[in-house]
């Protein structure tokens, strides 16, 4: 392809949340480094506000929070950022809000987010509104200390189609919704959530019910079932998965005291909840003992939750550790990582429950027990040695019996991953009545252990170093880190729904607000094993729980509670859906030593700097793709940036925006060659 290497370079960002944003952040520091380089031109296209994105845009309810509390939230680099370009710092969104406090006014904002400023510590947990309004913030930041070679033009519009002509001469045209065309040099698709067209999941999705238990996983794990859409009846209505702020449904035209059923006890089920209850004018009340009461205001419907489970979420515990301040791998050190990837690149075998689970076992009940000596007054020598004692023995053998008698560890203080899998007995399992009973009390002490913080309550800092632990797994199994059955059977049938429930839940007061609710008779729990069913001739759904025995409850709405994961082979959105249909763009497939290979329903990248591939395997020298499409080559590609702990996400947009900046500007010179699709 003959390219001029000089003159304007113009570069498309298609989608201006988070990661749209960090890229262009990113873009600009290493174009400022360069202060004698060529002018550039970004065009940053996205139908919601530049920088909040919709999923954060600051028009949504107050009563919808964020889980990560306001120090541990940025967009900037800083010095633990491992990544070729310059470091520019900037605040987080706690130091960020306190300059709001001061000034939100004189500026402008609007008085509810300076009051959430005013209001917000460095470990409270802000409205997602609020990190709208930062992201927005830090949008404006970079665009106006831009250096003056780059200048930045927002489209506020859908990009529907990328194509590269073959006259063009490798430039990439942009076809907006409002029949805007841009072309530019290179393109990076950071669309975040993107819509996914109504439907059955394609047949080579993860299915989980067909998932094995890990052998080393709890030996109480039950097969997760698919949950079954039943079609309602004339007068019922089904709320697909989605962020409860986007549902299409006014969620006002749900009548006071009308039967709703929550089928999901994750983070979106509690943004459902503080929609119909504190949204609707109910009030929460602390008692002495520090336990909450509901007062109800009476427009609130009638409320139902299940899952699979049962049980919503464990609390984060309330946040002790200083700003950057994470759990240090014992065992997934750089070294096993690196020895893991080699292993995967030579042999193609490296398997998540044998090879890296029990690694991640060892160091979470490791960080648990020495957390319990040390609240019981042992010496540091002492707690130092019981942890020697634990890393000699082999991460895939139990702890030995005598090492925890030896200090003390009854069996009532054992670490036990089964008893987070199933929490509950065969008496709470004999009806409504008994579990409901249980479920208040197992919220309740949830929520008390929470306050002990995540450092010197032992569960609770022990789960809080399972999410510490999510960048090195990540380097582990990313990109063919671990066979195709082993990535779709035991990471994302099991272990990624797992770790969710135990290390990324909501704030304490989450939990302590649920069994308010269960109290004052507004929220009913179904049990675990959630199903739903067509209702009578009346419509709607019949709601009922597989495991706990009862009447099964009438519902005229079923909403499901949770995000729907991502798979690029079912997206509706237009730009996506046209490169997959005409092999531009293609899934990612997973090699499997015992078969075929599977297909994730990723977004197909390479490593760093994350080229866009086609159906042939051909790696784009003018596309890039970052963020949640390319969940099932990256894992865990919706956690945000955190500052002081060397974010793979600043590391990865970095490399992007340097590759940009590299790429030559495009122009026809005669006979081109171009790509066969």
């Amino acid at each position: 392809m003959g390219l001029a290497l000089n003159g304007r370079l113009s570069v498309g960002i298609v989608g201006m949340g988070p990661r749209g944003l960090i890229v262009l952040e990113r873009l600009c520091a290493n174009a400022a480094a360069d202060p004698g380089a060529r002018p550039v031109t970004v065009h940053a296209v996205d139908p919601a506000p530049a920088g909040a994105g919709r999923v954060w845009r600051t028009d949504q309810s107050a009563h919808l929070l964020m889980n990560t509390v306001a120090e541990q939230i940025t967009v900037f680099t800083d010095a633990s950022v491992s990544c070729a370009g310059p470091v520019v710092p900037g605040p987080n969104l706690h130091e960020w809000a306190a300059l709001l406090a001061v000034v939100g006014e004189a500026e402008g904002y609007p008085a509810d987010a300076v009051a959430q400023a005013r209001a917000l510590g460095p470990n409270s947990y802000p409205t997602r509104a609020l990190y709208g309004h930062y992201l927005r913030w830090a949008f404006r930041r970079t665009v106006e200390t831009a250096p003056r070679h780059v200048t930045v033009r927002v489209h506020q519009d859908t990009a529907v189609e990328l194509t590269e002509p073959a006259e063009r001469g490798g430039r990439q045209v942009l076809r907006l919704a409002g029949g805007e065309r841009l072309e530019v040099d290179a393109v990076v698709l950071a669309q975040g959530h993107v819509p996914a067209a109504p439907g059955p999941a394609p047949a080579s999705a993860p299915v989980p019910a067909s998932a094995p238990v890990p052998a080393s996983a709890p030996a109480s794990v039950p097969a997760s079932a698919p949950a079954s859409v039943p079609a309602p009846g004339p007068a019922g209505r089904h709320i697909a998965p989605g962020n409860p702020a986007d549902v299409d449904l006014d969620l006002d035209a749900i009548a006071p005291g009308e039967p709703v059923a929550l089928r999901g006890l994750g983070l979106t089920f509690f943004d459902y909840v503080a929609l119909f209850t504190q949204g609707r004018g109910g009030t929460f009340h602390e008692r002495a003992d520090g336990r909450l009461d509901y007062r109800a205001s009476g427009r609130e419907p009638r409320l139902y939750s299940g899952s699979r489970r049962g049980v919503p979420y464990q609390a984060r515990g309330d946040n002790q550790k200083g700003l950057g301040e994470r759990h240090e791998p014992l065992l997934l050190t750089p070294r096993t990582i690196a020895a893991l990837r080699e292993r995967a690149a030579a042999h193609g075998d490296v398997r998540f429950r044998r090879d890296v689970w029990p690694l991640i076992a060892r160091e979470v009940e490791i960080v648990y027990y020495r957390t319990l000596l040390r609240r019981r007054g042992e010496p540091a020598e002492a707690v130092a040695e019981f942890q020697r004692g634990c890393l000699r023995r082999g991460a895939d053998s139990p702890l030995e019996e005598r090492l925890l008698r030896r200090y003390g560890i009854e069996d009532r203080d054992r670490w036990s991953w089964a008893a987070f899998e199933t929490p509950y007995d065969e008496q709470a399992l004999r009806g409504p009545r008994q579990f409901t009973q249980w479920l208040v009390e197992h919220l309740e002490r949830d929520a008390t252990r929470a306050s002990g913080g995540n450092v010197d309550d032992p569960v609770k800092s022990a789960l809080d170093a399972l999410r510490d632990l999510r960048n090195e797994i990540r380097q582990v199994v990313d990109h063919a880190g671990l066979t195709g059955n082993s990535y779709r059977d035991e990471l994302t049938g099991w272990y990624s729904p797992f770790n969710a429930a135990l290390s990324i839940g909501p704030p304490r007061r989450r939990i302590a607000e649920m069994a308010a609710l269960i109290r004052a008779g507004v929220l009913e729990p179904v049990g675990p094993g959630m199903r739903a069913t067509p209702g009578p001739e009346s419509g709607g759904f019949l709601i009922s729980s597989s495991v706990v025995p009862g009447e099964p409850v009438h519902v005229t709405t079923l909403i499901e509670a949770r995000i729907q994961d991502p798979d690029i082979r079912a997206t509706a959105d237009p730009l996506l859906r046209g490169l997959l249909d005409t092999g531009q763009a293609t899934p990612y497939r997973l090699p499997d030593p015992d078969g075929d290979p599977y297909e994730t329903g990723a977004l197909a990248v390479t490593q760093r700097p994350s080229r866009l591939l086609d159906a042939h395997g051909r790696a784009h020298p003018r596309r890039f793709a970052l963020g949640i499409p390319t969940e099932g080559v990256h894992w865990a590609t919706a956690a945000g940036v955190r500052p002081g702990v060397d974010s793979v996400s600043l590391g990865d947009a970095d490399a992007v925006a340097r590759e940009l900046l590299a790429c030559g500007a495009a122009r026809p010179t005669g006979r081109v060659e171009v790509n066969a699709w």
